[in-house]
């Protein structure tokens, strides 16, 4: 079975995103709360239907659920530009180059806190999901989208960001 490295070093950052200290990816995400920065990319084409990744079964956190279409860890050390990149790359196999900022805001769960970099970008390419990471994705139409909120089909973060920003 796939499974994430527990052992990743992630930036700990208060809530203006200040890194303050380094923690592992099992740290994350072990209830303590300890708050730390991920990044949130959201793909539409250009007829406005939103890309979401297919969460793997193996996941700890949310598996076989739809997400965001990129959702990463930053690494400590890296800023949030590299993370986007590294992560976009990595997940999507992609490059956008028109990505937007949204904003930042905290999420908490009863496992972890992070600090949410949201972007979107309008992308008509073609993606390819790494099979490693993800269970592949598709796009969506606003009304699938709002049809499976509150159904157990979507992350409850995605949920959230989704009434939030769109």
């Amino acid at each position: 079975m796939m499974q994430d490295n527990n052992n990743e070093l992630l930036s700990e950052v208060d809530e203006n995103g200040n890194v303050i200290g380094c923690i592992t990816r099992g740290e994350a995400h072990d209830g303590c709360k300890k708050l730390h920065p991920v990044i949130h990319l959201h793909v539409f084409n250009s007829k406005g239907e939103l890309y979401l990744q297919h969460r793997p079964k193996w996941k700890l956190i949310q598996p076989d659920r739809w997400d965001t279409a990129c959702g990463g860890h930053v690494a400590y050390g890296e800023s949030i530009g590299q993370a986007f990149e590294r992560e976009v790359s990595e997940e999507l196999g992609i490059s956008v180059a028109n990505a937007e900022p949204l904003g930042a805001y905290v999420f908490e769960s009863a496992r972890e806190r992070e600090l949410v970099n949201v972007f979107k970008a309008v992308y008509d390419g073609p993606i390819n999901p790494d099979k490693d990471e993800l269970d592949g994705g598709r796009f969506w139409t606003r009304t699938e989208i709002l049809d499976s909120m509150g159904k157990g089909t979507l992350t409850p973060n995605f949920e959230s960001e989704y009434r939030r920003f769109f």
